[in-house]
């Protein structure tokens, strides 16, 4: 049997080359920029705003609450936090169907955070050439410098983003002093270093392989794409055969098109990647490729737009919609969901009460009277403890017998309480008769909440 030519090895993983960005402007860049200094600037700013004497985003899971704007939530609001994330991922399907990868381009932490320790490492090692030569330079005391003063700004800035992440959990002027006192709880230290550890490592060193991959958007985005979706392409029509030339040559009479292949559109790419070789899961839409695509276009002299926000079938010279049915659809699925919460959180109760009758006796003959038992369940979904009295009301002589004092109900919790009311033999006929439950506060004479139930007379008592 013939023997290969050769036993050398193939490797079967090759380390990626590092990608190091270089800079833009145009007006993607300060789109891009601005999305970035709101989105920082609520992350950090946010738990350090109180609303009435409370953290304005808190979500507090030692005490069960969640307070968001002045509005506190408590496990049993949960079905309002699913609805919540039921638009969010609606919405993300909605500007993907529109314009494609908008969250990762603008919006997503990874990216927000790349570029703010992009640009820690611009201050501290210099451009993009500059970055590259210094990777390349022997260690000597500048470079152990350079490195140094980037290390040093990426772990406090780290560091300070995990201690904002707990803010978010344990309230923010409570948990800073005793960072710096090295008193906090086992918890709180795990979740500050792992989330900055989490931070300097995603947007420090592994940026680009997040999106390519550990992010599952990239691999089902394109279900959520049609050939009327806008999204970052070349025109290729337009752009090849692509070369090189003066900026004063005939490139067509020399047979080239728009396209000089300086190769700006790759060096400006944070995934690496050559727009130019189509739509690729890697693209995460930021739109660097586009800004500097034009700006060398009007070095040259030649229109704008050799790689933009477009459609495949504007492309292919087919009709485009981009406001087409599945964008309808989801718009009207965001609004009614918005909707729908509007309306629970305004028609939200403070108090949730709630009856049930004792099945197990129908009823008690004390003396003259007929006693029925329930169970009430009176749950607090206020800020504050509640003190409430139980009366009856809508049935002749009846009356509470257990129980006759105040209930005190704290903050979020549920008291399951015995019911008893008693009632006259003569005050009703044989079977169900109509009786309200009335829970107020003492002293008051309108009630908080009313519940309909039932009271009930045996044909013959014994």
């Amino acid at each position: 049997m013939k023997q290969p030519a050769s036993t050398e090895s193939i490797p079967l993983y090759v380390k990626p080359p590092k990608v190091y960005p270089r800079e833009t402007s145009g007006r993607f860049a300060r789109l891009r920029v601005i999305a970035a200094w709101v989105l920082l600037g609520l992350f950090y700013v946010l738990p350090w705003i109180s609303w009435d004497g409370q953290q304005i985003v808190l979500f507090d899971l030692v005490n069960r609450q969640f307070h968001i704007l002045g509005l506190t939530l408590w496990p049993q609001d949960l079905f309002i936090l699913s609805l919540l994330l039921a638009m969010a991922a609606l919405s993300l399907f909605f500007f993907t169907a529109l314009a494609g990868r908008l969250w990762c381009g603008y919006a997503c932490p990874q990216t927000v955070w790349t570029e703010v320790f992009l640009w820690m490492e611009k201050v501290t090692e210099g451009s993009r050439n500059q970055r590259i030569k210094l990777d390349k330079a022997p260690w000597n005391r500048a470079k152990i410098g350079r490195k140094s003063a980037k290390q040093f700004l990426w772990i406090t800035f780290a560091l300070w983003t995990g201690l904002t992440f707990v803010g978010f959990f344990v309230p923010i002027r409570d948990l800073t002093p005793r960072v710096f006192s090295f008193d906090l709880g086992g918890w709180e230290a795990f979740w500050l270093f792992f989330y900055g550890f989490a931070t300097y490592g995603n947007a420090g060193y592994m940026r680009e392989q997040v999106c390519k991959y550990m992010c599952p958007y990239a691999r089902f985005q394109s279900a959520m794409f049609d050939a009327d979706s806008l999204v970052i392409s070349y025109d290729a029509k337009r752009g090849e055969p692509r070369g090189g030339r003066r900026r004063d040559a005939d490139y067509q009479e020399m047979g080239l098109g728009d396209c000089i292949d300086c190769k700006a559109c790759v060096q400006v790419c944070p995934t690496g990647i050559d727009i130019r070789d189509g739509l690729q899961i890697e693209c995460i839409a930021c739109a660097a490729c586009v800004d500097v695509c034009d700006e060398v276009m009007d070095k040259m002299g030649y229109p704008r737009g050799l790689v933009r926000y477009t459609t495949d079938n504007a492309l292919n010279d087919r009709p485009t919609r981009i406001l087409r049915p599945r964008i309808f659809i989801y718009l009207f699925a965001l609004l009614a969901l918005a909707t729908l919460i509007g309306v629970i959180l305004t028609g939200r109760e403070a108090l949730i009460a709630d009856v049930l009758r004792d099945r197990t006796a129908l009823y008690r003959l004390v003396d003259t009277e007929l006693e029925n038992s329930y169970s009430l369940k009176l749950t607090n979904r206020s800020e504050g403890a509640m003190e409430l009295v139980v009366s009856v009301s809508g049935l002749e002589g009846a009356r509470v017998v257990e129980p006759t004092r105040a209930v005190t109900v704290s903050p979020g919790q549920t008291a399951d309480l015995p019911l008893t009311v008693a009632a006259p033999l003569t005050a009703g006929d044989p079977g169900m008769q109509p009786l309200q439950i009335d829970i107020r506060s003492p002293g008051s004479d309108e009630a908080l909440k009313t519940i309909e139930s039932r009271f009930f007379f045996p044909l013959n008592p014994e």
